[in-house]
């Protein structure tokens, strides 16, 4: 299908992909958590459009250029891991009553979300390795094969990050009626982001 080696197995390892727990899910229910829906749905575009930045980028030929570059890999790692522990701090450290770490603005949400998607090592081993293997090189139709490919991981990204970000908000009201509970679980997240980017920088 337009120069996609099996259509359908290619959605389920996107859907496979989002439903690994990782830095992305992480940012997606924290910006829930802060700004409602409206932050969620900022994060989610900041998701998608660091996919796509990253799925073009191997379009490009980044993925033979970090094969001949290997050590440009494991900046992007350090890179990634150092940007998820500055989060992670913020939020361990921050003091009831101060201002929230995760700033209730839309375009805060964009950018986070963005950053931590495109610094993401997990997402870029997805681009630059697993993703060309659903390249059918007897059937490819050039840029409209790429096209569609983009496409697609645009929407399954858009309706699974949504529908879990309406899942953090239901039960976000809850959670902020106990504030003991609200700030042990941003502290929680604030520990997971460090170790998430650790566990980077080990791999």
């Amino acid at each position: 299908m337009f120069g996609i080696a099996d259509y359908p197995a290619f959605c389920a390892a996107i859907l496979l992909f989002l439903a690994l727990p990782g830095p992305g899910t992480l940012a997606l229910l924290t910006s829930t958590a802060k700004g409602g829906m409206r932050g969620g749905a900022a994060a989610t575009l900041g998701v998608i459009l660091g996919d796509q930045v990253l799925l073009w980028l191997a379009v490009a030929g980044v993925a033979a250029l970090l094969a001949a570059h290997p050590g440009w890999l494991q900046g992007l790692q350090w890179l990634g891991a150092a940007y998820l522990a500055w989060i992670g701090l913020k939020l361990m450290t921050a003091k009831e009553g101060s201002a929230p770490v995760v700033h209730i603005h839309v375009g805060h949400y964009l950018r986070q979300a963005f950053f931590i998607t495109l610094l993401n090592p997990k997402a870029i081993v997805f681009y630059m390795a697993f993703f060309p293997l659903f390249i059918d090189p007897a059937q490819h139709r050039g840029m409209l094969t790429f096209v569609v490919m983009a496409v697609t991981i645009a929407v399954i990204t858009a309706v699974y990050c949504l529908l879990l970000c309406a899942l953090a908000e239901r039960v976000r009201a809850q959670v902020q009626a106990h504030r003991r509970l609200a700030k042990g679980l941003e502290r929680a997240a604030g520990a997971l982001l460090i170790a998430f980017g650790i566990k980077l920088v080990q791999s």
